[in-house]
């Protein structure tokens, strides 16, 4: 039985992967606070490297609607605001010589709904990723050479471990929503 009980471990250990991965993308998705994660995608030159702007400055949040992004090094300003406008995010950086400021614009009715379409492919993706990993470990129990009754419970195993995870993912997208959609 110790090879179904490792069967079980590899189909949770699948699916809890899709949560951290689907967790991950929600916190990519912004419903209109100001988050540091918002520039995690801008990259800036620093000496002749693409580097991650969370590396070469502080990116501060100081009210809902501000991100402020303070280099360690002054001379990094003008390059921070270029690459922030490049990123294309739709935000309009202005810089007052030592830091970049960052004004997140309120989100339009029409684009909350998108946002909101965009969580929910995202889950319906975790889904998948949940349900495959359901698959693949009913495949195996299938191929163990055991009883019947056997195979039937740890199938029924696999099938409540998948509910519990489509259930986290439903909470998960229900909670993004929300925020999504508050004004």
């Amino acid at each position: 039985m110790e090879e179904m009980n490792f069967i079980l471990e590899a189909a949770k250990e699948g699916m809890t992967q899709a949560i951290a991965y689907l967790e991950k993308e929600m916190l990519n998705i912004r419903a209109g606070k100001a988050n540091p994660i918002m520039l995690s995608s801008v990259k800036i030159d620093y000496y002749g490297t693409p580097t991650p702007l969370a590396q070469v400055a502080n990116i501060n949040t100081p009210d809902a609607r501000t991100l402020t992004v303070q280099p360690w090094e002054k001379n990094l300003v003008p390059d921070i605001e270029k690459a922030i406008l490049i990123a294309n995010l739709g935000f309009n950086p202005m810089n007052n010589g030592e830091a970049v400021i960052i004004n997140i614009p309120p989100l339009t009715e029409e684009r909350r709904i998108d946002l909101a379409k965009l969580a929910k492919a995202e889950s319906e993706n975790a889904k998948i990723v949940i349900r495959t990993a359901r698959k693949e470990a009913n495949d195996e129990i299938k191929k163990f050479e055991a009883s019947e009754d056997i195979q039937k419970n740890y199938e029924i195993d696999v099938q409540e471990l998948t509910d519990q995870y489509i259930k986290k993912v439903d909470e998960i997208f229900s909670l993004k929503e929300k925020e999504i959609l508050t004004v």
